[in-house]
């Protein structure tokens, strides 16, 4: 019984920190692209902002810092709620 507990126990925390590696690793990829794609913006922190958004929802950023949306069909599609383009 004490085993059948502790390989339970053992698989459910292998299990969780196998999320939570998956998670840091799209922060730090959505922050690196989205790094490269605003580095021109006017306003950086808004671009970061929405990048970030958009790259989390689309697991993609277009490549450069303008255009290329066409390489990411989600990045792309995604509106805000007046109809507009919401990624940068």
């Amino acid at each position: 019984m004490n085993k059948a507990l502790f390989a339970t126990f053992l698989l459910v925390f292998l299990v969780l920190n196998s999320f939570l590696q998956n998670a840091k690793a799209g922060s730090s990829f959505c922050d690196s692209k989205c790094g490269v794609r605003c580095s021109k913006a006017g306003v950086k922190d808004r671009c970061l902002k929405y990048c970030g958004i958009c790259c989390k929802e689309c697991k993609c950023v277009p490549s450069g810092t303008y255009g290329n949306k066409h390489e990411c069909p989600c990045y792309r599609d995604m509106k805000n709620s007046k109809g507009k383009p919401k990624c940068p």
